[in-house]
């Protein structure tokens, strides 16, 4: 009998991980036997409903609220300097993999669940013809899904670790489960393979109670943001246009189904039970305070624990100039740095939380002030050297409904989005820019379509711009647009742009509340603790050391590690 293989073998029927009222509430128990379950087509169809649980569907997961994607980004710092977050500060990914708890983190953890939910589909997908389905199944869908939940997870982990080992069968005791890794190229084409398969058989929509399930628009998604990362260049190399062309088609398939659009407003976009921007959600009841909230962004002045999740100046500064569309950087932007709030696009109000910003019936205070006896006095949400209050003076309002005070009763939806059409136009914006020798009509209309979002309203990009401004433009629409649902880090990365970025120095705020109850803002460099760095090796996680021990050296750690 084999030891237990490296690629992680989790029992047959796991425990469900889901809220309740939903189609993944149906989960069969641990203590069936597989022949018990394939042999009864309801709790089949829960076995196969369970590979669901294994998708990525939370948003601070490097080490539980304590960093983030974001705060590993130039989106934000944790003010929370524990050695976990300091670890991961400096880019010692694999000391604070083992300190963080692999359960808790962007590395163990997706490693972990992705081949645990690619095993439950690879055993859904051999058991599909033995099972005795009846009218009241829908075995062509469930099909199609395990097709899709093994994709989407082969590029979590992919986007990751690049080329990984390829299991598209389950591993049996008698199995040789020691096999090499596959490359990316390899992984991409598998990975398309699989949506092939679900063009036939995924719907365009479910009931209710449904709502939630992938679709042919999720599937046509996902070979969007797919065939995206292949094209960039950390994954393309040689520059190869035909992957950019690839791209922008897999995009365009998604425009032209013409069934999503733009929400109107976007400083909601978070928090609704259905909205036609949504592709595919993960769908929650409404939460109560819990750890994600309370722990990771409400300030202390609101009742949080540590909102530790700060964004940066730097992040802040990404904010045009409404009445321009301007960067601030511009001498005609009308910005006034005595007044850095005032003006900005309006994605700026729904994102940050700032120094004395309406909030919750009162006024956000992260300032400082000093009385003439030398007595210093700070606003509820700041104090100075202090882990539980922002280190940036900045709160990340895009994560933290208003409704959430501490000791209240209130709840609201927090959805965690897989796929919403802004994203799709982006995606199509870029590839279809990277394809041509200069932007053409369709690339405008994309950005500008995210742009004239009706709460939003921001100038039309300028005309005429070349490849490479059109690039940049584009880049910051997805820094701005996208800002802090999982997107900034993995684009540093597929842009090979993280060393320059993330080696910037960190900034935040200032802030002193004068005599006459004005303020003084001040931009600040952070104290070391707070800066980040980012070498050539880290474009690729390193895979989980536990892993490389297991596997008889035949797979191989990405280099650097």
């Amino acid at each position: 009998m084999k030891r237990i293989p490296y690629i992680t073998c989790l029992l047959a029927i796991a425990a469900l991980i889901s809220c309740k009222k939903d189609f993944l509430d149906r989960t069969p128990g641990a203590d069936l036997s597989d022949e018990k379950v394939f042999s009864d087509p309801t709790l089949a169809v829960q076995y196969a409903d369970n590979a669901y649980n294994y998708l990525i569907d939370e948003y601070a997961r490097f080490n539980a609220h304590r960093g983030t994607t974001s705060q590993a980004s130039d989106e934000a710092v944790s003010g929370n300097t524990d050695v976990s977050v300091r670890t991961l500060n400096q880019g010692l990914f694999h000391d604070h993999y083992e300190r963080g708890g692999a359960a808790l983190n962007d590395i163990g953890d997706v490693w972990e669940r992705a081949y645990g939910g690619i095993r439950v589909a690879n055993v859904m997908l051999s058991k599909m013809e033995t099972i005795p389905w009846t009218s009241a199944q829908s075995p062509a869908r469930i099909e199609g899904e395990m097709h899709f939940i093994r994709a989407f997870l082969y590029f979590e982990l992919i986007k990751r670790f690049g080329g990984v080992p390829i299991v598209d069968k389950p591993a049996t005791i008698f199995d040789d489960v020691d096999i090499p890794r596959n490359t990316y190229q390899e992984c991409v084409d598998f990975i398309i393979s699989d949506l092939d398969k679900t063009e036939s058989l995924l719907p365009e929509d479910y009931n209710a109670s449904n709502y939630g399930r992938a679709t042919l628009g999720a599937a046509r998604a996902l070979r969007s943001r797919v065939l995206l990362y292949a094209a960039s260049p950390l994954n393309n190399p040689s520059e190869d246009k035909e992957k950019w062309r690839l791209a922008a088609a897999a995009a365009r398939s998604v425009i032209d189904m013409h069934k999503y659009s733009l929400q109107a407003t976007y400083n909601d976009i978070m928090n609704m039970s259905q909205s036609p921007e949504y592709i595919m959600i993960k769908v929650r009841a409404p939460r109560a305070i819990d750890g994600f909230l309370l722990d990771f962004v409400m300030s202390p002045g609101s009742g949080g624990a540590q909102g530790s999740m700060n964004p940066t100046q730097n992040h802040v500064d990404l904010y045009e100039m409404k009445a321009t569309g301007l960067p601030i950087t511009d001498p005609a932007s009308g910005y006034d740095a005595t007044k850095p709030y005032d003006g900005r696009d309006p994605r700026f109000y729904a994102n940050i939380l700032y120094n004395d910003a309406d909030w919750q019936g009162r006024k956000m205070g992260m300032w400082s002030q000093t009385a003439a006896d030398g007595t210093v006095t700070y606003g509820a949400d700041f104090r100075p050297n202090n882990i539980i209050y922002s280190a940036t003076r900045y709160y990340c309002r895009k994560m933290w409904p208003e409704v959430y005070v501490r000791n209240t009763t209130q709840r609201a939806l927090f959805n965690f989005i897989f796929f919403r059409y802004a994203e799709i136009l982006l995606n199509y914006a870029e590839a279809q820019n990277e394809y041509l020798d200069a932007p053409d009509a369709s690339v405008y209309d994309a950005i500008n379509e995210v742009r004239r979002r009706p709460s939003v309203n921001m100038p039309d990009i300028p005309a005429n711009l070349t490849k490479e401004q059109m690039r940049d433009a584009i880049q910051h629409e997805r820094a701005v647009e996208l800002a802090f649902e999982d997107f900034r880090w993995y684009d540093l990365m597929r842009w090979k742009l993280s060393v320059d970025v993330i080696n910037q120095p960190v900034k935040g705020m200032d802030v002193i509340k004068n005599s006459n109850g004005t303020f003084t803002y001040n931009v600040v460099t952070l104290p070391s603790i707070y800066q980040k760095k980012f070498d050539e090796h880290m474009y690729l996680y390193p895979i989980p050391r536990s892993e490389i021990f297991k596997s008889k050296d035949i797979l191989k750690q990405n280099p650097g590690w």
